[in-house]
């Protein structure tokens, strides 16, 4: 992950890189706190897809005015001129945005890329999902979350509100999918192989896999992982080993990456659980 943070008075923006899979391709998040700060006309290749926390921005877009309040999404299509700028002189703007190469949102959908004839949606479900999944993998992206949890929510993304056709997503053999890639997450633990490459092995597309792991196992395969490591983790604990050391050997980032799992699974931290069991003994 690479990381830039630009940071004036009232004026915050923040990049982060992350990656869908271990040496997958990048995918860029910012975060941006502006009180005055406008824009200039410009464009990206990408697909921009923003959701409003706080705040108004006006943004200027196919000849029209865009205005967004807290808790929308803006979808801009690629190569489409826009700006950007403070809704009023008071509140100021404050946005997550992810930068979507085209393919992404064209896995669950037929007809190339997807076009969004109405760049503002209210969608209150999805936003917060793009919001918290936003905010998650820019204080730790995990590969394989990012890749789990990006391109669904970018596929729900096109199938719910582009001119796109979504395409038939009932996978047969789910739970033989599911089996064959928990096994080899399981057998890569420390370097997980990437859901597209999976993927490809079985014959699938990525939306597919996902969705067939889903039907199976009712999560994610980074969800599943993560429950995995921490299965993981509480052996070499109770061996007696630190929780700094246990964290990278069992594939998380740091121990913070391991306590937010282990505290989400069991309910305490690593330090408290292995302070247990050796005490017990």
């Amino acid at each position: 992950m690479t990381e830039a943070v630009i940071a004036s008075g009232p004026e915050q923006a923040q990049w982060r890189r992350a990656r869908l899979g271990h040496e997958g391709p990048p995918l860029d998040l910012l975060t941006a706190s502006f009180q005055r700060h406008t824009y200039a006309p410009h464009a990206h290749d990408e697909y921009t897809i923003g959701v409003c926390v706080g705040g108004y921005e006006v943004i200027d877009y196919r000849g029209g005015h865009i205005r967004t309040g807290a808790g929308t999404i803006v979808v801009l299509d690629p190569g489409e001129m826009h700006t950007g700028g403070p809704g009023n002189a008071t509140d100021g703007y404050a946005y997550r945005a992810l930068y979507a190469e085209p393919s992404l949102l064209g896995e669950g959908t037929a007809g190339g890329a997807p076009h969004f004839p109405e760049p503002l949606l209210d969608d209150p479900e999805l936003a917060l999902a793009l919001a918290r999944a936003h905010a998650e993998l820019s204080a730790c992206p995990d590969p394989l979350e990012a890749e789990s949890r990006l391109p669904w929510l970018l596929t729900a993304l096109a199938r719910r509100h582009s001119s796109a056709r979504p395409v038939h997503d009932r996978v047969p053999g789910a739970a033989g999918i599911a089996r064959t890639v928990r096994d080899r997450l399981a057998d890569e633990l420390t370097a997980p192989p990437t859901l597209a490459s999976l993927a490809a092995d079985l014959g699938l597309s990525r939306y597919q896999l996902l969705r067939a792991f889903r039907t199976a196992t009712g999560i994610p395969p980074y969800a599943w992982l993560a429950q995995y490591r921490v299965g993981r983790a509480r052996v070499l604990l109770e061996a007696g080993l630190r929780p700094a050391e246990v964290a990278g050997l069992v594939g998380f980032a740091d121990q913070a990456h391991l306590t937010r799992w282990f505290r989400r699974v069991l309910g305490v931290t690593p330090a408290v659980y292995r302070n247990s069991v050796q005490d017990t003994r």
